[in-house]
């Protein structure tokens, strides 16, 4: 791409090995205009279904208006761990030991959290540790850590699909959805070239009437379908971890993803992927 500032050029399988999720904070200073459109350029270069490109993007670099989505995104973090939601809902994918990550290759390894809840760990899907991560005040501060993370984050990008193309309950909605994806990676992959990390937005989707507040607040209009929210920015070189944070870089063997022509036969490991 032309215009692209960072040293050297990165090989895409190293783009693709070394992709990651940003949870920590990103630095103050604003993303500059040439990578914003850097950005959507690559979004734009994703393949759609006869070339429909349904998507379309709102750079969110306004101070007030992410105020205003980061005290939802931190309102809604709270009320979802407050109601249980959070870990019941997602509770198949947490891990709280590395040789429990070895095995399952899957999921988030809890592995950095306050030392008042280390004891708790392992029951923390019960309704007797969940009433105490309340009483000690957990939810609030998780809501806050979620607020601060948004409202720090120099830019927010909304992805939303036009709905001429994007009808639900048809193939074409299926075909913009997939299409939506390989937009979004496209950004994801970028990211790191240009120094800058992101993060997918969640907590406000899992709640109807937060999703519909944030419509009204970027305007969305009637032909337009709000999809997702992430937050990006510059990484700090001594990015600090959150209070309670995970690592998710396991990925599964190819003998557990792949197979050879047909389900019957699954594709062997390559062997340094070959179990010690």
């Amino acid at each position: 791409m032309q215009g692209l500032t960072t040293k050297g050029t990165m090989e895409l399988i190293d783009a693709i090995r070394q992709r990651r999720t940003t949870n920590g904070p990103f630095e103050p200073r604003p993303v500059s205009l040439e990578h914003q459109h850097l950005l959507i350029e690559a979004a734009g270069r994703a393949p759609s279904h006869f070339n429909s490109q349904p998507w379309r993007f709102i750079l969110i670099d306004d101070a007030a208006v992410r105020s205003r989505i980061a005290t939802i995104g931190g309102r809604t973090m709270k009320q979802l761990m407050e109601r249980g939601t959070f870990f019941s809902r997602y509770k198949k994918y947490f891990r709280f030991s590395q040789a429990e990550m070895d095995e399952r290759r899957d999921g988030i390894l809890i592995d950095q959290l306050p030392t008042i809840l280390k004891p708790f760990i392992k029951q923390v899907f019960s309704n007797t540790v969940l009433s105490l991560m309340s009483k000690l005040g957990v939810p609030s501060m998780l809501g806050e850590d979620s607020r601060k993370l948004i409202e720090g984050s120099p830019l927010i990008l909304a992805v939303l699909l036009d709905k001429e193309e994007y009808i639900p309950d048809a193939l074409s909605g299926f075909y913009c959805q997939l299409s939506m994806g390989m937009a979004i990676e496209h950004i994801w992959l970028l990211t790191r070239e240009l120094g800058m990390g992101i993060q997918f937005i969640s907590t406000p989707m899992e709640i109807p009437e937060a999703w519909q507040e944030l419509k009204e607040l970027l305007c969305v209009p009637e032909n337009l379908e709000l999809m997702a929210l992430y937050r990006l920015g510059y990484v700090p070189q001594d990015a600090k971890r959150n209070r309670i944070d995970w690592k998710s870089d396991q990925r599964k063997r190819m003998s557990q993803i792949a197979f050879r022509n047909s389900c019957a036969t699954p594709e062997p490991d390559a062997p340094s992927q070959t179990p010690t």
